[in-house]
């Protein structure tokens, strides 16, 4: 026989779906008590970068800083400045046409091209692509499309799209408030190292009074190199909320996420004018 195990808990295995309804009433206490430290466990990690990633062409960690990364709609990647810039330098010099510097098709130069291209992708269930054309229902107020590509771009994975759907349930954009989603889409948000979604998660446990909870939300998220989380954890440790231990590990943190976005190429391109990138 092959066993079914307790997905909540995974504690308990069971020989078919009437045994595990006859053990619910014995088994829902400690059921729900060991989902929570599970996940718990699972959204007080530390990531390993936020959820950004990396620029696919020099492996670098891209800024929380949206100016100085680019939206290339002809592949759905996003590509520091620094890159950028340096495509376009090589470019200039051999006398090319500019092309994308990580798929190479040719760069659009219309609103219509860059729309064509990220329906495209969209179509092919990229993600990236998705949460595009959710952004531009939500910029319309076409809400409930907004929905339906944010929701189908966060089930492809697109941490983002988490974000966007916790302040739609919050606000009741489109759809009616949900505290429980708005809740469950900001953990998911936050578990997949987006920074803001961590820091207004701080904020909620701060509100129910559960401070060590949201200290521990602004930390991770400061660590990610959100400015105004760091912030946050400086005001607690001054009231005495946070030891100087972690409040040092926050600063040491929040300098590493920092010093881990730069190099002597992105430095050149901020200095010498990314905005020669021609691409949105």
């Amino acid at each position: 026989i092959k066993l079914k195990i307790c997905t909540a808990c995974k504690l308990v295995k069971y020989c078919s779906v009437d045994c595990q309804k006859n053990h619910r009433p014995k088994h829902k206490k400690t059921c729900k008590k060991r989902a929570a430290e599970l996940r718990d466990n699972k959204l007080f990690r530390q990531p390993d970068e936020s959820y950004l990633g990396e620029c696919p062409i020099c492996y670098l960690p891209l800024s929380l800083d949206w100016r100085k990364w680019y939206y290339h709609s002809c592949c759905s990647k996003r590509i520091c400045d620094g890159c950028g810039y340096a495509n376009v330098l090589r470019e200039r010099e051999a006398g090319i046409k500019p092309r994308c510097p990580y798929c190479r098709e040719p760069l659009p130069y219309t609103d219509e091209e860059i729309q064509k291209n990220t329906m495209k992708r969209a179509k092919a269930n990229n993600p990236i692509a998705l949460l595009q054309v959710g952004k531009k229902c939500y910029d319309e107020g076409n809400y409930e499309e907004a929905i339906q590509n944010f929701t189908k771009a966060a089930k492809l994975g697109d941490i983002e799209s988490h974000y966007n759907l916790s302040v739609m349930y919050r606000l009741g954009e489109g759809v009616e408030k949900d505290k429980k989603k708005e809740m469950h889409h900001l953990e998911e948000a936050s578990i997949g190292g987006h920074p803001i979604a961590r820091y207004n998660l701080g904020l909620h446990e701060w509100r129910d009074g559960r401070l060590e909870r949201a200290v521990k939300h602004f930390i991770i998220a400061a660590k990610l190199g959100m400015d105004g989380a760091l912030d946050a954890v400086t005001k607690r440790f001054e009231r005495g909320f946070v030891s100087k231990d972690d409040y040092e590990a926050a600063l040491r943190g929040h300098q590493a996420a920092l010093d881990a976005t730069k190099s002597q190429q992105r430095d050149a391109a901020e200095r010498d004018g990314g905005s020669l990138i021609c691409q949105i």
